[in-house]
């Protein structure tokens, strides 16, 4: 018999939302992985959990850990995997654990739990039969630019994280490319004391913004692109200008007026090409 590796969801900012089985897990195992010794260290005293050992694996430790985690797994140990906030694996370290582990041979289990992602979604207001979890967006240059793209056309309701030093920046842009009526759910702090959730449009998300210093981490849910529809050549040749001085190119432009004014491909593209470089 050899051991199971364990995701171990943990509380997104109210200790009260502990599992009863999370506190049992982490009793029996020889060996948590833990961004933050510290920050699980209170956890872990909080439930009444000692005589375990704690091991760091956060993005920069994970990988090295590998060999001593699959080295328990294999002499019978069970190995949990915790992270400061939620599910190990969601924007957070555990997925090169559990690959290595699957890879390896051995079992790997869960114990769902608390999840941001889906506490914003479904307090949102917003459609939550089929959505897309984009994560962090990319912090700089085309990678960003195509991602915000790429968000712009998704019919889905999509979910984002976004730390509170980037969120008028992401917020701002993402009004460029989906138009500023597209509706959107600001969350923070949720399941704190101070826990806020924010509805309107972009544009007055923006003002919203820009009228008080963001704290706490963000969830950023945003209402699916509208189903196409038509636009006369003005609406669509104006679009184009803004994308392109927003320092979008020619293709990026091209996708985000698609999904703002619903015109086809090869009409957004003929107007993009009357417009100089």
């Amino acid at each position: 018999m050899t051991g199971k590796l364990i995701l171990v969801s943990t509380p997104i900012g109210n200790l009260g939302d502990l599992p009863p089985r999370a506190v049992e897990t982490m009793r029996g195992c020889a060996l948590i992985c833990c961004e933050d010794t510290r920050h699980s260290g209170k956890l872990l005293s909080y439930a009444g959990v000692s005589g375990v050992r704690l091991a760091v694996a956060n993005e920069h430790t994970e990988l090295a850990r590998t060999d001593e985690v699959l080295g328990l797994l294999a002499a019978g140990s069970d190995v949990a995997v915790v992270t400061d906030a939620g599910t190990p694996g969601i924007s957070d370290p555990g997925a090169r654990l559990v690959r290595a582990a699957v890879e390896a041979g051995h079992v790997v289990s869960a114990v769902p739990g608390p999840a941001a992602l889906v506490m914003a979604l479904v307090i949102s207001g917003f459609d939550s039969t089929r959505f897309v979890f984009e994560g962090f967006l990319p912090r700089s240059g085309r990678e960003r630019t195509e991602r915000i793209a790429e968000v712009a056309t998704e019919r889905r309701t999509i979910v984002l994280y976004e730390a509170p030093h980037r969120v008028q920046r992401t917020v701002t842009e993402l009004g460029s490319a989906c138009g500023l009526e597209r509706r959107i759910a600001l969350t923070r702090e949720l399941t704190k004391l101070h826990e806020e959730v924010w509805r309107g449009t972009l544009a007055e998300a923006v003002v919203h913004l820009s009228e008080r210093a963001p704290r706490g981490e963000y969830v950023v849910v945003l209402e699916g692109a509208p189903a196409a529809g038509a636009a006369d050549d003005s609406v669509v040749v104006a679009a184009l200008h803004m994308a392109l001085a927003g320092g979008a190119d020619r293709r990026t432009a091209i996708a985000t007026v698609m999904a703002t004014t619903g015109a086809a491909k090869r009409r957004v593209y003929d107007l993009a090409l009357t417009i100089p470089r």
